[in-house]
């Protein structure tokens, strides 16, 4: 025990073991450690903000208190917990199809005025002021995207998928399910697409839904007078996990109207825990979105939504017709998932550095960050009016399926600067909506409509113009910009093709996308589906296979998916579902770290104190010695927030007793639930006196009598499948022989980080163990 430690503190044993390093047989321990070396303080880059993060309690704090309030419930409570799961997930879906609703009408009428009053120069010849309105009236849309999620909320920045999936895995960001965050990702959402910016609002649409879901979880708020007792069901960790889940899952239902897609996109991408019960709830949540959007979209198609009145939902449907095939068109497939598999991994790893550059000018002042949106919409507004003067002008076809040319509206044949009778097939893709391009790339018998030269440059555009506007200070997707790619080469393979092939123009855009979706984000079913929900086609479901194993395939060679990529970028803890190789030559008793911090059965509350005063800990053992035991042995663990509600209560005694059934009586479970978005309590808040302090606590009754324990000689690639598996914050660790003290140390999330362990063992870094990976 070191001199200066507080009464409760033991250090952690570690000792030295010899051999081959690279045995399988023997634990890695070249050196010795110092535990000041070691920092427990985490932060990752939330939204646009570095931000310090902590893990979340999934795991059942079963003390009595806990056993003695299960015991006092009746059926009836039951059964109000059950409904309330169901309502939940019925509200979940309505708000998200309502909001993702909202979204796209906003979007389809911002961009449509937009897009109308440049037309009309246009058309009057007016060329340069239609140029100034055009980019102007971007620039003013990015600048208030960026803005507001600068000023305003800085974690609704990007996707936000990231995050999600990160939360589902156990950590929480300050902020990211905020009140004032739901708003700024979905006003930021609609002004960023709508500023012709290559972002797309699926990503958004998923934090959206989780932001929904989780503030619906909060179990009421005594601010808005939402105390309902039915509500409060919900103040833990583990039911507000399955309510983001069933968030996110509707959040991909109404970005794209895939509603079995939106569950699969859940299942395989966010949720680290699923279950049977999960699934029911998710699928009731999509269900009801693809049920409200149905309606509302009914109520457009009759013309009583604005400017368009499709609200960008209307891009299903988009390739409809029959489609016959034959083995002689499998190659041109195979080779479509080759190359998306190639571009996918190449797109990530230019994504990735962009972002690391783009950090180093976040980290500055914020005038730094909407200088750089400002720049970025700058640069793409040029673009966007400049590239078409580039294309040539083409006649428009005699059996052309709508007007020809295109005014004034979304449509395949945009007049652009062309003559009467003619049309600009860049234009048609540039001058539109991300959605409208979609469509056109995706439509049948319009083979004859973009030059080759066309879709190249279309190609080289978006792919990147898509990396350099993700990570700008604003919401941001990558599921439209990355569709919008990998059609566009689709098409162009299909192009290069001609009569060689059996397959439209329009259907090797879908695979393109296909291809170029699963390169990127290494999705397989998930995407499948929305696919065919997308296109409306069941014909096309053994080619879309094809092209996503292929892609994914080929892509997994070279990096990760994009998300996860983000995620490290990010800097969030996320726990794979694998053990790397390194980790099966270690024991938990190689990594876990100390000083350790314990307190006795019953203890001191100047003690108590002191110590939550001291450390930023978490959790802590508790232990019994004699007289309350014949030995020294481990009683449990108790939560940081447990403590500091009994001081808060000042549940103290006069003499070291236990307290016995009192506790019961002087507390309820709301005392003890976790508190909602920004209500935590701290430590400083607790005013005792001196003579409180000189009094005593029994933590018994509040303990967790049985924590998950390992015993110091365990794989570290075991203690991590459990940790992961359970939904852990803290591990114990006890001793393999009993004459020690009966706790050695607690592992946290942070012990299974590569680049912790990395760090405590550096020669692991040249092992071969480092490059092999067992799965």
């Amino acid at each position: 025990m070191s001199e200066n430690a507080p009464p409760n503190q033991t250090q952690n044993h570690s000792q030295d073991q010899g051999g081959d390093h690279e045995s399988l047989t023997i634990p890695l321990l070249s050196h010795q450690r110092s535990v000041n070396s070691i920092s427990t303080s985490q932060v990752a880059l939330v939204g646009a903000n570095l931000c310090p993060i902590e893990s979340l309690d999934y795991e059942i704090a079963e003390n009595d208190f806990f056993k003695q309030d299960w015991r006092t419930r009746g059926k009836i409570q039951i059964y109000q917990y059950i409904f309330m799961k169901w309502i939940l997930c019925f509200l979940i879906g309505g708000i998200v199809s309502l909001v993702g609703f909202c979204n796209n009408l906003a979007v389809e009428n911002l961009a449509g005025v937009k897009f109308v009053i440049t037309s009309n120069m246009m058309l009057a010849r007016r060329y340069v002021m239609a140029f100034l309105v055009f980019s102007l009236s971007n620039l003013v849309l990015t600048l208030f995207a960026a803005i507001i999620t600068a000023f305003i909320a800085p974690a609704a920045a990007g996707s936000g998928i990231p995050e999600v999936k990160a939360y589902l895995n156990g950590v929480d960001a300050p902020g990211i399910f905020s009140l004032r965050t739901l708003i700024v990702k979905i006003v930021g959402s609609i002004t960023a697409v709508s500023s012709s910016l290559l972002v797309g609002k699926a990503g958004p649409m998923v934090h959206t839904g989780a932001c929904i879901a989780s503030l619906l979880g909060q179990g009421g708020s005594r601010r808005y007078g939402l105390t309902w007792k039915w509500l409060r069901f919900f103040k833990n960790d583990r039911d507000r996990r399955d309510l983001v889940t069933c968030g996110s899952a509707a959040g991909i239902a109404a970005a794209f109207r895939a509603p079995v897609g939106g569950v699969l996109f859940a299942l395989e991408e966010m949720a680290t825990w699923w279950r049977g019960a999960l699934l029911w709830r998710a699928f009731f949540a999509t269900a009801v979105v693809a049920i409200i959007l149905r309606a509302l979209i009914d109520v457009c198609l009759s013309g009583k939504c604005g400017l368009f009145g499709k609200g960008g939902l209307i891009m299903f449907d988009a390739y409809s017709a029959n489609i016959s095939y034959h083995l002689a068109d499998v190659p041109p497939v195979l080779l479509l998932g080759v190359i998306g598999g190639i571009l996918g991994s190449l797109y990530n790893f230019l994504l990735e550095n962009v972002l690391r550059v783009y950090n180093l000018i976040n980290e500055k002042v914020v005038a730094y960050k909407i200088l750089l949106a400002c720049t970025i919409s700058t640069f793409t507004s040029c673009l966007l009016f400049g590239l078409p003067w580039l294309a040539s002008c083409q006649p428009c076809p005699s059996d052309a399926p709508e007007a020809c040319p295109t005014i004034g509206r979304s449509g395949n044949y945009k007049k652009f600067q062309c003559a009467p009778g003619h049309y600009n097939d860049l234009a048609s893709l540039i001058f539109n909506t991300n959605d409208d391009a979609i469509r056109n790339l995706f439509s049948k018998n319009t083979d004859s409509e973009f030059q080759h030269s066309t879709m190249l440059i279309f190609f080289v555009t978006c792919f990147f113009l898509s990396i350099f506007s993700y990570g700008i200070v604003a919401p941001a997707g990558l599921f439209v910009p990355v569709i919008v790619t990998g059609a566009s080469y689709g098409r162009f393979v299909g192009m290069l093709l001609g009569s060689h092939t059996n397959l439209n123009h329009g259907l090797y855009a879908v695979l393109g996308a296909a291809s170029f979706l699963g390169g990127s984000m290494r999705m397989t079913v998930s995407l499948c589906v929305i696919i065919l929900e997308l296109t409306n086609n069941l014909l096309l479901l053994p080619l879309i296979m094809i092209v996503l194993l292929v892609s994914k395939t080929v892509a997994d060679a070279f990096n990760g998916n994009i998300y996860d990529l983000i995620m490290k970028a990010k800097g969030f803890p996320y726990l794979e579902g694998h053990a790397e190789p390194y980790m099966r030559q270690l024991t938990v008793g190689d990594v876990v770290s100390g000083p350790l911090q314990l307190f006795h059965g019953i203890e001191k509350v100047g003690n108590v104190v002191h110590i939550l005063k001291t450390t930023t800990h978490h959790g802590y053992p508790v232990i019994d010695e004699p007289p309350h035991s014949e030995t020294p042995i481990l009683y449990g663990l108790i939560l940081r927030a447990h403590l500091i509600a009994l001081l808060k209560k000042r549940a103290f005694l006069s003499n070291p007793v236990r307290i016995g059934v009192e506790a019961f009586r002087r507390f309820s479970a709301d005392d003890f639930a976790k508190k909602g978005l920004g209500n935590v309590d701290r430590i400083e808040d607790v005013e005792l006196t001196d003579e409180e302090m000189e009094m005593f606590l029994d933590l018994h009754p509040f303990t967790n009598a049985s924590p998950y324990t390992v015993v110091e000689t365990m794989s570290l690639a075991k203690a991590l499948v459990l940790f992961r598996q359970v939904g852990l914050r803290h591990l114990l660790v006890i001793p393999k022989i009993s004459n020690r003290a009966p706790v050695v140390g607690i592992l946290t999330r942070h012990d299974f980080m590569p680049e912790h362990i990395l760090g405590l063992h550096p020669i692991l870094t040249s092992s071969r163990w480092k490059r092999l990976r067992f799965r």
